[in-house]
């Protein structure tokens, strides 16, 4: 999941920030409503964390370009304003959540899965797919019944694949993900990630590598190929 936070007060957005990172969540941060407004258009997020008191546009002006993109994105909004005429006015701008301050950030966490959960509600909480079993939620990946230990961003990246359900995914895509804008877009940060997950969820291989392409999950008989997995 990827995820932009607007807020102005720089240390809680880097606090915030950091604390998703620990949750397997990326985030990019906005510190008034022009980058705000920047960064979405420029990068594709799943949810939207909006403080409604900031410079320049304002949180409620974000929301508002949001819900009319027709993006569909879950707007999060996160402010000090606790009266009930804030919140009803907050969701009547389009938020579909409202969370006041101070906060706990496993508060923070458990609202945006829910979100996300929300936005792809077609799709089962737990994921199941080639043998896997991945609980978003608990952060538990399971291959044919046997408990795989994963790192935070082994996770991240694998619950990308999973979603595609045998698509090809491409390494910048998956750097927009399960990383942040922070990230080096030259870095092969994908490629080691990727490896590193490939032996992890162990023989027969399930991530293949279509080279100048990009990744996938895959059950046929290239699965058991390591000329072809390995990249």
């Amino acid at each position: 999941m990827r995820v932009l936070v607007v807020e102005d007060e720089a240390y809680l957005a880097e606090a915030i920030r950091d604390g998703l990172r620990l949750e397997a969540i990326a985030a990019d941060i906005a510190g008034d409503g022009d980058t705000a407004l920047e960064l979405l258009s420029i990068n594709t997020y799943d949810i939207a964390v909006l403080d409604r008191d900031i410079p320049g546009p304002s949180g409620d002006e974000i929301a508002e370009h949001v819900v009319a993109s027709g993006s569909g994105m879950p707007i999060l909004m996160l402010t000090a304003a606790d009266r009930l005429d804030d919140k009803a006015s907050g969701f009547e701008l389009g938020a579909d959540d409202y969370l006041t301050k101070p906060f706990e950030l496993r508060e923070l966490v458990l609202r945006l899965r829910a979100l996300d959960r929300r936005r792809a509600h077609s799709r089962p909480p737990v994921r199941e797919f080639a043998g896997l079993r991945v609980d978003p939620f608990r952060r538990e990946v399971y291959r044919d019944g046997r408990y795989v230990a994963l790192t935070r961003k082994q996770f991240a990246v694998l619950e990308v694949l999973v979603a595609a359900e045998g698509g090809v995914i491409s390494a910048e895509e998956l750097l927009e993900r399960a990383w942040d804008e922070n990230a080096d877009p030259f870095t092969n940060a994908v490629r080691i990630t990727v490896s590193a997950l490939r032996k992890r969820l162990g023989e027969p291989w399930l991530i293949i590598t279509e080279p100048g392409v990009g990744y996938r999950i895959d059950t046929g008989p290239d699965a058991d190929d390591p000329t072809t997995s390995r990249g």
